[in-house]
């Protein structure tokens, strides 16, 4: 089968490579703010929204006088600036129509003007991509060195973009290739249900021990403060409050990939692709999460949002296709915790603070942890 996917590596540049990058991301932030304040005029004059080609036709003309600039970046980077603009209204048009149909509740994201104040950002090329395997060319960037060599593939792909990006100091490219896999066999074993948490990441119905939860902004949250503090106490504008600034960023960097590593080895382990085709979940049931309802308590906010319960499920739905296993989402008010795995009985209320679950019929009486109860049965509506 034919599938599309990324592959993100770390770059390792030179300060002439840096500042190549940097005046394409610069020229990549000018063309979006450029195309968003022209598409607020052309709306006001005559009543209609202009495209990202009449956009780019117009740039053209402008770099020709007074946007001279720009010829010393790749074209790719303000017209593909101007395509992510054209997209970031159609989402938000989406959401508008959505919200008169009240299948859409919060903001519904009118586009915003792009600042340096949240990091340098990024840039997409398109066009003659070629990877190697210690380096990647790139249009107008040429050759730049890789960190991690043989992770990029080098051939049996198509490339259809690579976009370059700045965080924390660091420079990362990432690919987006199409490529051939083998069809995966279907995978035969039991049915698997997952109760996501705070406690433990994930609870799964097999028996297995809970996934832990690393918990990555808690255990950083003191040196996260510290920075915080350090940073407020500098002059604006002064070369310690850059180094201030540069070091909050690292610290932000480390607990993301904390936790995206954490996620991915929990996903992976789930889905086990090296494992046979008997031993492997043919079906793994999640639970609907309200995650923005959910955070609007404000003693479990931060709990809640370190886990990362949102992207656990969007790297199961790509993960359980390919692998061959089928991915159910029960629904939100499907009582899993209330539910009693053994005789089906629906307790009334089950408070937070009560872990453990009892039975309230005297036939039955079950003695259960409280998430794993509840991963049963997610399991059993597979069944």
């Amino acid at each position: 089968m034919q599938i599309t996917r990324g592959y993100r590596t770390e770059l390792d540049l030179n300060n002439k490579q840096i500042t190549a990058c940097k005046q394409h991301v610069g020229a990549a932030r000018y063309a979006y703010n450029w195309g968003l304040k022209r598409k607020q005029e052309v709306y006001q004059e005559k009543g209609r929204s202009i495209s990202a080609m009449e956009l780019h036709r117009e740039l053209n003309a402008l770099k020709q006088t007074e946007l001279s600039w720009m010829y010393e970046v790749s074209k790719c980077a303000p017209q593909e600036a101007l395509r992510d603009l054209d997209a970031a209204f159609e989402h938000f048009f989406r959401r508008c129509q959505l919200k008169k149909e009240g299948k859409w509740r919060g903001k519904t994201g009118y586009p915003k003007f792009k600042s340096k104040k949240k990091g340098s950002g990024s840039f997409r090329l398109t066009g003659s991509i070629a990877v190697f395997d210690d380096a990647v060319q790139l249009p107008r960037l040429g050759r730049v060195r890789l960190k991690e060599r043989g992770y990029l593939p080098t051939s049996g792909v198509r490339i259809l973009s690579a976009t370059v990006s700045e965080q924390a100091g660091r420079w990362f490219v990432s690919l987006q290739v199409r490529e051939d896999v083998a069809a995966p066999l279907p995978a035969c074993g039991e049915p698997l249900g997952i109760d996501l948490g705070i406690k433990a990441l994930a609870v799964c119905s097999d028996g297995r021990e809970p996934i832990a939860n690393p918990k990555a902004l808690r255990s950083h949250l003191k040196k996260l403060r510290r920075a915080g503090r350090r940073l407020s106490r500098c002059k604006k504008g002064s070369k310690n409050r850059e180094k201030a600034r540069k070091q909050l960023a690292r610290q932000h960097y480390r607990i993301a990939n904390i936790r995206r590593d954490a996620l991915h080895q929990a996903t992976s382990s789930i889905t086990a692709k090296t494992k046979p085709d008997v031993l492997r979940p043919r079906t793994v049931v999640l639970e609907d999460l309200h995650v923005a309802g959910m955070v609007k308590n404000r003693k479990l906010a931060r709990a809640i949002s370190d886990v990362g319960m949102g992207e656990f499920r969007r790297q199961m739905e790509y993960k359980t296709i390919w692998n061959g296993a089928t991915l159910l989402i029960a629904d939100r008010f499907y009582p899993s915790t209330k539910r009693c795995s053994r005789c089906g009985n629906v307790k009334a209320e089950m408070p937070l603070k009560e872990r453990v679950y009892v039975c309230e019929l005297p036939a039955c009486q079950l003695v259960l942890d409280r998430d794993f109860n509840a991963a049963l049965n997610l399991a059993a509506l597979a069944r």
